[in-house]
């Protein structure tokens, strides 16, 4: 069983003690053995934000570990940099590559960087992006879990968050799946959820899910749901991955089981 936590939307630089601090709690706990982190760790890429936020995702002491940025992770309000060097926060956190893999014996994930300095919120994927991600998938393993991880979308499950899609989804969904993606997992929109890809883009011939998370540990929450993370259950013997929720509770200042589910992968293609 390989266990796996998705952080997304941590905002530091907003982020809140109580909230901070029952992670912690929660991955000492749970003891996951992967930590992914889709995007949005900063709230206005700062040198000492982006300190912040390395510092307290080291301090989880998690063996492996995966992050793209976000649309945050790029300066907005210093022009000059957005233009000339908009990664340069981020590399100085967390390395020289932008779209990194982590290949486990039991997982696969590949990340892809969503984000373009010439765009202020939407994110989008190129053409050579899916084909070299659909590429990796190809070459996984029968036992990997594989996973391809977005800060923006590819699928929503309410009508509102439309408007915050991933440019260039549908193909890149139906490049990924089709090559062996189980999972696509984003954040950017703060909303927890689990959805079929085909609900959505219904020729697809094989069952795989987008797997959105809230915002870890930001005050910037949506009325709905407080702070979120996903933890993700492999089991590679069973071919079943299992998806859990778990919110932030004020009441007790505890991260809680909110939701799970269960999830069979599709071997058959």
């Amino acid at each position: 069983m390989t266990l796996l936590l998705q952080l997304s939307d941590p905002h530091f630089g907003t982020e809140r003690a109580p909230v901070t601090a029952a992670l912690r709690e929660l991955v000492a706990q749970q003891q996951p053995q992967v930590l992914i982190v889709s995007g949005d760790v900063t709230q206005r890429a700062s040198a000492g934000q982006f300190r912040a936020a390395r510092s307290y995702i080291d301090a989880l002491q998690i063996p492996a570990m995966l992050a793209v940025p976000g649309n945050h992770d790029i300066p907005l309000l210093r022009p000059l940099a957005r233009w000339l060097r908009p990664y340069a926060a981020w590399h100085r956190a967390f390395g020289p590559d932008l779209e990194p893999v982590l290949d486990l014996p039991e997982v696969l994930v590949l990340g892809v960087n969503t984000t373009r300095p010439r765009r202020h919120k939407d994110g989008e994927v190129s053409a050579a992006q899916v084909q070299r991600v659909a590429q990796r998938l190809r070459a996984a393993a029968p036992r990997q879990l594989r996973i391809v991880v977005t800060h923006q979308p590819v699928h929503v499950v309410r009508p509102r968050d439309e408007h915050n899609m991933l440019r260039g989804a549908a193909a890149a969904a139906r490049a990924w799946v089709e090559a062996g993606a189980d999972l696509v997992l984003g954040g950017h929109i703060h909303f927890p959820s689990v959805g079929l890809l085909a609900d959505r883009y219904p020729d697809l011939t094989r069952r795989a899910w987008g797997v959105q998370a809230g915002t870890a540990v930001s005050h910037r929450t949506r009325s709905e749901v407080d702070n979120s993370v996903n933890l993700l259950r492999h089991d590679a013997a069973g071919g079943r991955c299992t998806v859990e929720r778990w919110d932030y509770r004020p009441h007790n200042r505890r991260f809680e089981l909110a939701r799970s589910s269960e999830l069979e992968l599709d071997r058959g293609a």
